[in-house]
């Protein structure tokens, strides 16, 4: 017995220290270069963001799988407009050229809107880098994943989807800080999924253009994205690489604007837009009258010609003076901004003419028109009778959507990979959008329902906690405005979804 007994002993002092020695080795063996949510969909399996990776679908199946697009809002689906409509390649053999055959014919699509999380460019600027870059990787986790919520009160994921053969980030400041961590979770993962960003995209349109453009020596480029792209310095890096890459030896100025809430405003957040009010509130997150570099001047008030229209502009005025200056719809934010680059190219060393302006923002496509409209009227406008900016502004001067070639970079890399459908039916887009989840107490809600600022900014990394879930676009979740412009802003995409909004 007392031999059965060491027996015993000794085994079980075997198998514990085999077990921590694999343990030790297998802590060694794993990436450093992990961040929380990374590891749990990696290795730790009692985790509810755990992926299995293992059960992804072989490659010679997932030519079928849909094509995944995430944005932090509505905004992307003018990337995605562009991918369904876009007719840049030759279907047969891959080269450039149109053919009369749409480069994604047959392709089916999913579409993620984390309406919820938006806006993304605030995070930077509340510290809050470390959850915007998670937020990125469980938005590509979704894509990766079969599963949904059906309701916001769902306690678990009831609903069933297809997983996505490649990831379309179609949001700047998402690619500015979420690329590099979901393309090493791409590549540890086994899966050969690939992902593309739409910050290099947008880049190398841009230098198509000036490489084809007469005016070549010395050239401005503005860039006009979100707070959070803007700081993340991803564009004028992204602009010197290339410039360096491509060999072009002409001198190139970088101006950046920061779009503080014109994102915001295209999706009616109510801080910064809400159309059932008439006069100033408390609550108002825009910009405002001062002598900052991203305030209102109120010495350049002719040049925004501000539309007071539809209380597009709230404010109280004493003396002559306004006391209080609120913008109040997506217009006059584009108005503001795009003032505010030309502003800034005017009081700059070089004043080198504006060969473009690099949309950097998925949202700013919708206010397109208006932005033209805008450039148009700077190049004519006079004081004391002399043009103040038709100089800065280049004969040949173009608005850069990344979206164009995004959609190229997506449809070569299927190709590449032998993964095009090449279905000949049309093809299909299911469209998701994130709301708060059931969990979130009703004192972190807003009136309307969404996340209070607080609550939203004050989350931290690497918890099991479920604040918002991803549920099918509906009537319900979408802002009746929003839908309105979404159906006359991408209508090749409204027509996808439309019989599927309930």
């Amino acid at each position: 017995m007392k031999k059965y007994l060491s027996y015993l002993l000794t085994l079980a002092a075997f198998v514990t220290v085999a077990a921590l020695s694999a343990s030790c080795n297998n802590e060694k063996d794993r990436p450093q270069d992990l961040t929380p949510i990374m590891d749990k969909a990696l290795n730790q399996t009692s985790s509810r963001w755990y992926a299995d990776f293992d059960e992804f679908e072989a490659k010679d199946e997932r030519s079928q799988l849909p094509i995944g697009v995430f944005d932090s809002g509505t905004g992307g689906l003018t990337v995605l407009e562009v991918i369904l409509s876009a007719d840049n390649l030759n279907n047969i053999d891959g080269s450039m050229g149109a053919d009369g055959v749409p480069d994604f014919r047959g392709e089916d699509f999913q579409y993620l809107a984390d309406q919820a999380n938006m806006p993304y460019g605030t995070y930077p600027s509340e510290g809050k880098t470390d959850y915007l870059r998670e937020l990125a990787v469980k938005n590509a986790l979704f894509m990766l994943s079969d599963k949904f919520y059906n309701l916001s009160s769902d306690r678990s994921p009831k609903g069933r989807k297809q997983k996505c053969k490649i990831i379309v980030i179609a949001c700047n400041t998402a690619t500015a800080y979420g690329l590099a961590d979901i393309k090493r979770l791409l590549e540890l993962s086994g899966t050969g999924v690939k992902v593309i960003g739409v910050i290099n995209a947008g880049v190398n349109a841009t230098f198509e253009d000036i490489l084809s453009s007469k005016e070549r020596d010395s050239l401005s480029v503005g860039v006009m994205a979100t707070v959070g792209t803007i700081d993340s310095g991803a564009y004028p890096n992204t602009i010197m690489q290339v410039k360096k890459d491509r060999g072009y030896e002409g001198f190139i100025q970088v101006v950046n604007q920061k779009g503080a809430g014109f994102a915001e405003a295209v999706d009616l957040e109510k801080d910064f837009v809400d159309l059932s009010l008439t006069a100033p509130r408390d609550t108002y997150r825009g910009p405002v009258i001062g002598t900052g570099e991203d305030d209102i001047n109120e010495d350049l008030m002719d040049v925004y010609n501000f539309c007071f229209q539809d209380n597009g502009v709230l404010y109280k005025k004493e003396n002559g003076k306004y006391t209080q200056f609120q913008l109040n719809s997506a217009a006059n934010y584009a108005r503001f901004h795009l003032v505010s680059l030309l502003e800034k190219l005017r009081q700059s060393k070089e004043q080198a003419p504006l060969k473009s302006i690099i949309l950097g923002c998925t949202h700013y496509p919708f206010l397109l028109d208006t932005l033209k409209q805008t450039l148009s009227e700077l190049r004519t406008y006079r004081k004391n009778n002399k043009l103040v900016y038709s100089h800065l502004i280049a004969n040949d001067f173009k608005f850069i959507d990344p979206a164009v070639f995004t959609a190229i970079e997506c449809c070569r890399s299927l190709r590449e990979d032998g993964l095009m459908a090449l279905r000949t039916r049309t093809g299909e887009v299911d469209a998701f959008i994130s709301v708060p989840s059931y969990s979130v107490d009703n004192k972190f809600l807003e009136q309307d329902g969404s996340l209070t600022h607080d609550f939203k900014y004050g989350r931290a990394v690497g918890t099991e906690d479920v604040t918002t879930v991803v549920v099918p676009f509906s009537k319900e979740n979408l802002n009746p405005d929003n839908l309105k412009r979404i159906q006359k802003l991408v209508p090749y995409t409204y027509e996808k979804i439309k019989e599927k909004l309930n």
